[in-house]
């Protein structure tokens, strides 16, 4: 049985940021769209506050995950350690896309590296 947490311990947001690849899974309203998981990594994930995360999606390939979270803001970032102990911890919330018009994105944009691409970050109220 899962452990479930009330919110991001200190101890346990330096582990999610700590880990090379997370996934961010995401899905439309309608059950003729496609359910969307993508891999993320790179020093592209932060804890923002014990409720709230922050990571820059550096485009890829599609923009399900985007048009998702426009949709219905529902998602789920999952982080598992590929070295021992073994651990899976997924944070469900709703997600939002800041892109550089929103109001936090000035604030959010210091706390990740410079990458190439168009970055975007969501949040996730946990």
């Amino acid at each position: 049985m899962g452990k479930v947490y009330p919110d991001i311990s200190a101890p346990l947001g330096q582990w999610m940021e700590q880990q090379p690849v997370f996934f961010v899974a995401t899905a439309p309203l309608g059950a003729e769209g496609h359910v969307n998981c993508s891999p993320k990594g790179g020093d592209t994930f932060r804890v923002i506050d014990p409720l709230t995360v922050a990571y820059q999606d550096l485009t890829g390939s599609g923009a399900e995950t985007l048009a998702h979270l426009r949709e219905n803001g529902r998602m789920v970032v999952m982080f598992c350690s590929f070295e021992h102990p073994p651990k899976i911890v997924r944070l469900h919330g709703q997600g939002e896309v800041l892109t550089g018009d929103h109001p936090d994105f000035a604030t959010l944009m210091p706390l990740f590296p410079p990458h190439l691409g168009n970055p975007i970050h969501c949040a996730v109220d946990s």
